[in-house]
């Protein structure tokens, strides 16, 4: 048995999932000065709305609300039921202090006391 659904009434369920989807999420993709909503974020890339975000490329910054959880070298991959997907050649994980470059003792003091 198949089911025919006219194509006006395929295109607004599609765009009222794309819609629900951006209500949903708290992710977005940074890229230089521009903020972009992230629709789905997996292991190996992320999708966003092929309508409202132009063709992206390169460095990005994907951001969970105000914590910055990746910096991605980005790839397109697809498009498909007006979702844009991209594919990470390389994805390293932000941290909100620079590594250090030489060894911490742990049993070194955190803070100076004054003597009495």
């Amino acid at each position: 048995m198949e089911t025919f659904v006219p194509k006006t009434i395929q295109d607004e369920m599609n765009a009222a999932r794309l819609a629900g989807m951006r209500r949903r999420s708290r992710l977005r993709v940074h890229v230089g000065e521009r903020i972009y909503p992230v629709l789905h974020l997996w292991r190996d890339g992320f999708s966003v709305e092929e309508a409202a975000v132009p063709p992206l490329r390169g460095l990005v910054d994907l951001y969970d609300g105000a914590e910055h959880l990746y910096q991605c070298l980005i790839v397109a991959s697809e498009a498909d039921l007006g979702e844009m997907r991209y594919e990470f050649k390389r994805s390293t994980l932000a941290h909100d202090t620079a590594p250090l470059d030489f060894y911490r003792d742990p049993k070194t003091p955190v803070a100076y006391l004054p003597g009495k």
